[in-house]
């Protein structure tokens, strides 16, 4: 059985009643990025996104291999980290992929029976349930395979009063973090290769027990020259989304294709992070260095004939580029950034709910013709 396959080749027993939650989550634990240099990373994301550093561990704390460092702004927390010598995986990883996302990690209460069940269902174990324990306790955390080289770890950490995960100690003090108003992720989006996106609803569906929450195809999201299709996947408590794109036939090269080929391969495209003020996170964000797409004078013009009457002034909103959508239960306004780094891979979006619980399908032709104009000036459209 290949380590990299979705799931075991194994059809998973039926002949018992599902149950309706099998896999009950709490919400996103943590999202790991592995990178280059994670001292470095750690700054970028205080500095400009305004996250505090507050748990450490590499040689100090006798980690020998690596070194990672956690940051955290409201609920949104990131471990950053490095490899400490070239032959190792984390290596690896970053040679193929720059820096990116390793492991999507989901808090659940109990991560032996998340590990279980899933594994059951077709699973491919990546680490089997450990128990982790510091003097502040102890926590279960148990891996499988999802798509590409990413991963999900359940952790299970009601008994334990750290910082983070033992073997981390904490930082309590942070004179760079510039806090912007995040408060929690929203949702996050994995790119899947041509004719691959139903596999993986499939196993978020038979192996997870996710729903088919909306679903998106070529004729929603396209513009002239590309297009692409979408799935969101919800957990059955509706506190995890996840996204999942693959590529669309159109004139040139999509989004999706121009990140399959520089990532290369399946992986996280983006992660969604809240707030309850968009104009003043994004103005913050702004000022302290980070770089969004930019939507033409035209999309404002018709804004509230589209949308209807909203808080926000629309000025406000053209001078930052934010966008707005409405569905029958409220509106949403989001914005995306640029590639947070040099290779067009990873990006964020920032987004505020105000009742709608959609993904900005009326914002999906502006986007996407933005993202073309980045494209076009990489020189790959």
């Amino acid at each position: 059985m290949s380590a990299s396959a979705p799931f075991a080749d194994v059809i998973p027993d039926r002949s018992q009643p599902q149950d309706a939650d099998f896999l009950p989550l709490n919400g996103t634990d943590h999202v790991e990025f592995y990178v280059g240099n994670a001292r470095q990373a750690a700054y970028f994301y205080r500095a400009a996104f305004g996250m505090s550093l507050v748990a450490y561990a590499g040689p100090e704390t006798g980690l020998r291999d690596r070194a990672s460092y956690v940051v955290q702004q409201g609920k949104i927390r990131f471990v950053l980290t490095t490899a400490l010598r070239s032959d190792n995986p984390i290596a690896d990883h970053v040679h193929r992929h720059g820096d990116a996302v390793r492991v999507v990690a989901l808090w659940v209460d109990d991560a032996r029976l998340a590990w279980r069940e899933t594994t059951r269902r077709g699973a491919v174990t990546v680490a089997e349930p450990q128990v982790l324990s510091d003097e502040h306790g102890s926590v279960v955390v148990a891996s499988i395979q999802t798509y590409g080289d990413t991963i999900h770890t359940f952790v299970e950490r009601e008994s334990y009063r750290g910082p983070f995960l033992p073997g981390f100690r904490a930082v309590n003090d942070d004179p760079i973090a510039r806090p912007v108003g995040l408060l929690h992720i929203d949702h996050m989006v994995g790119n899947v290769g041509w004719h691959e996106m139903d596999r993986w609803v499939n196993f978020y569906r038979d192996v997870m027990g996710f729903g088919l929450y909306q679903h998106f195809d070529d004729s929603d999201i396209s513009t002239e020259y590309s297009a692409l299709m979408s799935k969101v996947m919800a957990s059955g408590n509706g506190y995890v989304k996840f996204p999942i794109n693959e590529p669309a036939e159109g004139k040139r090269r999509s989004q999706i294709e121009e990140y399959l080929d520089f990532y290369p391969g399946p992986g996280v495209q983006h992660i969604a992070l809240a707030t309850d003020d968009i104009l003043r996170t994004v103005n913050q964000l702004r000022e302290q260095g980070i770089e969004f797409l930019k939507v033409p004078h035209t999309y404002y013009t018709e804004l509230q004939q589209r949308v209807g009457t909203i808080d926000e002034p629309v000025d406000e909103l053209e001078d930052l580029g934010i966008l707005v959508d409405r569905d029958n239960e409220g509106y949403m306004l989001q914005i995306f950034t640029r590639p947070v780094e040099d290779r067009p891979t990873v990006f964020f979006e920032i987004i505020q709910r105000k009742g709608s619980r959609s993904f900005g399908k009326g914002n999906f032709k502006a986007l996407f013709e933005a993202i073309e104009r980045e494209q076009q000036a990489r020189g790959n459209l």
